[in-house]
């Protein structure tokens, strides 16, 4: 969320829309339809894993925190935790006609003050290391919020990756130890993910996952959390992971309100089974094909990336080469960011190309995993 008090009309703001492929009343408008459905839902409790803001400006934390009280005053309790994007950034803007200037951003502590009643006002238990939080659900449910951001360490720009700090992770094991001796379920809820969601995600994209990710997933999984709820990769999975114990964490990740397909999800927890359901924004009235051109903005954004990042290597690789990878680079984001990934015809065929193109010619697509169990978008699954 950018507040509309930052983004004031002229060629800065046009500049960034276009470089990011957004435009700011687009998401203004989509977080307006979002609220509007959650209030006719009236759900008990919300879930925000990060990210509120576009870079951690003050005003739009106050902002966005305002457009969520016609939910808190109809009676949803809100808990959140801060995302790469919401603390310390160095870089928060304002954008004043055909200039930037800097913003106001904020501290650990004033994330926290701003969000006292999403969270930190009522906590059980803080974290002395971190933003970290205990949360009262009922008598028989708890929800632990991670702190896993890095922006103690922010100079010049924000840090994607993230991690649990170790003091964190020892207070973590504590509750969790408490919990089981008093028989109290726990549901954690993280930015960065805990789990891979996708095929050589620790290789291509380590950032968007915590550090030692499947030591601490297994140490987790071991002392008795069993989901986790997070965002950061801007997709719509959910995959779960086995410890070398035998023992299974689910990592629910949820994508961007600021980005195709603009999901959120609508979870019933009803003996002991988490009913999960995924809605997403197809339109809004001034754009009614809304889906469609967010679609596009984001194919183009990835195809731009994704050859970036294959020149970037500097493997002297021919055109038709990097063309052909980063088809499938695409093709694959297009899908996962959506989840419950199907391999389409045009998918298979991009991957057909590129293989051909590196000498292997027979792609057998029955043996190609693109998407980790469970279901992404519509699953029940056992707390």
């Amino acid at each position: 969320y950018l507040s509309s008090q930052l983004a004031g009309k002229g060629a800065a703001l046009e500049k960034y829309e276009t470089a990011m492929g957004k435009n700011t009343e687009d998401l203004h408008a989509v977080l307006d339809k979002v609220v509007t459905d959650l209030r006719d839902e009236s759900p008990d409790i919300l879930l925000i894993p990060g990210d509120m803001t576009k870079d951690g400006e003050k005003q739009s934390h106050l902002d966005f925190k305002e457009k969520l009280q016609p939910l808190t005053k109809n009676g949803t309790q809100i808990f959140v935790v801060p995302g790469n994007h919401d603390i310390n950034v160095p870089t928060s803007k304002k954008y004043t006609g055909d200039k930037t200037e800097p913003a106001e951003n904020v501290t650990a502590e004033e994330f926290a003050q701003i969000y006292a009643d999403f969270g930190y006002g009522k906590a059980l238990k803080r974290d002395t290391a971190s933003l970290s939080y205990l949360a009262f659900i009922n008598d028989s449910l708890w929800l632990l919020c991670f702190d896993t951001n890095r922006y103690n360490e922010y100079r010049t720009s924000t840090l994607s990756s993230g991690r649990i700090l170790p003091q964190t992770l020892q207070w973590a094991l504590e509750i969790l130890s408490q919990a089981k001796e008093k028989n109290i379920n726990i549901i954690g809820m993280m930015h960065h993910g805990l789990v891979e969601h996708m095929p050589y995600q620790n290789t291509f994209f380590p950032e968007y996952l915590v550090d030692d990710w499947e030591k601490n997933a297994n140490i987790l999984a071991d002392s008795g959390l069993k989901f986790v709820f997070t965002g950061h990769f801007h997709s719509n999975d959910i995959t779960s992971y086995t410890s070398t114990a035998g023992n299974t964490i689910t990592d629910v990740e949820t994508g961007s309100l600021a980005q195709y397909p603009f999901p959120y999800r609508m979870i019933l927890l009803e003996n002991d089974i988490l009913k999960i359901n995924t809605h997403v924004v197809n339109s809004i009235p001034s754009k009614p094909q809304l889906a469609e051109e967010y679609k596009e903005k984001l194919r183009q954004q990835t195809e731009a990336s994704a050859l970036s990042k294959i020149n970037g290597l500097n493997i002297p690789l021919p055109k038709e080469i990097r063309q052909a990878l980063a088809h499938v680079i695409v093709q694959m984001n297009l899908l996962h960011v959506c989840g419950d990934e199907q391999l389409t015809e045009e998918m298979v065929q991009a991957i057909k190309n590129f293989s051909k193109i590196m000498g292997q010619e027979n792609f057998d697509s029955s043996t190609f995993q693109l998407d980790y169990p469970p279901a992404d978008n519509k699953v029940e699954l056992a707390l």
